[in-house]
């Protein structure tokens, strides 16, 4: 079969695979000429009953594309796909969960079924060497995708964004006996092993292409009846399935594909909007500032829910011309209740799943400095939109513990209202979840109290 792959594909003409998907056998289905009582209700006559793998090769007689289904001899129950193809006859185990697969595609009719298989086979059988070395020479970074994204983002972000920076934390005198939690570190700035940029991965997910349509990575065909590759749910775009491992994280959502505020992933939304943090942070932020740092229980006193549903409501709708000053919302709770349930309902929490036991395992620390360091080490591992989101947040957290006569919020007590909030365990075990509890809480309070040193 790899003999042939040279001369039956002309050259590297991008159209080479779309003829040879033309040129694919057609399926033939070979029916069984008496009704089967063991028939399955999900197959037609292309059932043929219990036969051996000789026998349907006979049945089959040759013609390529025939197939037939029938059930196993070696193991009964099962069924198998006989198909015709490259002058042999091919055997796959056939499964059925409301639609019908041999491997990961799944199809509505066997028939279906079999129109792929023979497309991919074919062109698979003609132009192996062709489509094993398509991938080496792409045509992305020149069709100007890549370079419109780093002019549109990169000159607006590298003025706003706040670089991580890393520091050390040292006692000026070792012998000192004091709590080294009171202000008496030196900070020792060292360059920062992590460039802060606003990288997001694509989203891919598997597609059906309705007409021809051609890998934007590649330039090549995307063969086949259904599912022939994969497409970016945030910014549209195409490839194939394993052009997907090769493409960057440059993905730069559009804003008619992101469908809500609330619940949708943060890096997304940062990106679609072009701005450094969620806009639902920076208004809810800006609006208690305004009017709230001396309310009494501040984050820690519940809005009315029904009222803190329509906040939701006016940022999945209107984004950030939704209307959430003191006209509409009088009562600063729900603001603050409506920034707590964004917060909470993010797929990936503020405090990623992948450093989540990292900063677990640095609250338990016993040594403030070694825990301090620890702490650090894990914020310059979050994504740069969490790290930027987490650093003003701490920040806006700062100055409503400086009016605690007032709002009787201090750094502990935000640190429980916001523990569970920023920070949830990878895997939900209750049991776990429950001994987390104060741990995620001293995180946050060290956080707060330390925002200036940390960030």
């Amino acid at each position: 079969m790899a003999a042939s792959s040279n001369s039956s594909l002309s050259g590297s003409s991008v159209s080479s695979v779309y003829r040879l998907q033309q040129e694919a056998p057609r399926p033939k289905r070979m029916t069984c000429p008496q009704e089967m009582d063991t028939r399955p209700k999900y197959y037609g006559r292309e059932f043929h009953g219990m036969l051996s793998r000789e026998s349907a090769d006979e049945l089959l007689g040759g013609a390529e594309g025939a197939y037939l289904v029938r059930e196993s001899q070696r193991q009964p129950g099962t069924h198998t796909l006989a198909l015709r193809f490259g002058h042999q006859t091919l055997n796959y185990r056939l499964f059925y969960d409301g639609k019908h697969f041999v491997g990961e595609k799944r199809f509505e009719t066997v028939h279906d079924l079999v129109t792929d298989g023979l497309i991919t086979l074919y062109i698979e059988t003609k132009a192996a060497e062709y489509i094993a070395k398509m991938t080496t020479n792409p045509i992305y970074e020149h069709l100007g995708y890549t370079s419109l994204l780093k002019d549109k983002m990169g000159h607006r972000l590298s003025r706003r964004r706040t670089e991580p920076h890393r520091v050390t934390f040292q006692r000026e005198d070792r012998k000192i006996t004091t709590s080294p939690l009171v202000r008496h570190s030196t900070l020792k700035d060292c360059p920062s092993e992590k460039q802060s940029s606003y990288d997001k991965i694509h989203n891919f997910k598997v597609h059906t292409f309705r007409g021809p349509h051609w890998c934007e990575y590649c330039a090549n065909f995307m063969w086949g009846l259904i599912a022939q590759g994969v497409h970016c749910s945030d910014c549209g775009l195409n490839v194939h399935k394993q052009c997907s491992k090769l493409v960057p994280s440059d993905c730069q959502p559009d804003l008619r594909r992101i469908k809500k505020v609330f619940s949708c992933d943060l890096t997304t939304l940062v990106k679609a909007h072009n701005t450094t943090r969620p806009m639902v942070v920076d208004m809810c932020i800006k609006e208690i500032e305004l009017r709230g740092l001396q309310s009494e229980g501040l984050y820690r006193v519940s809005g009315f829910s029904e009222h803190i549903e329509d906040v939701r409501l006016a940022f999945d709708r209107d984004g950030e011309k939704a209307d959430i000053s003191a006209n509409v919302y009088n009562d600063i709770n729900i603001i603050a209740g409506a920034l707590k349930l964004y917060l909470r309902d993010l797929p990936i929490p503020v405090i990623t799943f992948h450093v989540y036991s990292k900063f677990i395992l640095a609250a338990k620390m016993p040594n403030p400095d070694t825990r301090l360091e620890a702490i650090h080490e894990g914020l310059l591992l979050l994504p740069p939109a969490h790290y930027e989101t987490l650093r003003h947040l701490m920040m806006h957290l700062k100055k409503v513990t400086m009016f605690e006569k007032d709002n009787f919020m201090n750094s502990e007590n935000l640190g429980i209202v916001f523990g569970p909030t920023l920070m949830q365990p990878p895997e939900q075990n209750a049991l776990a979840t429950l001994n987390d509890m104060r741990h995620q809480k001293l995180i946050i309070q060290l956080l707060i109290e330390h925002e200036d040193v940390l960030f």
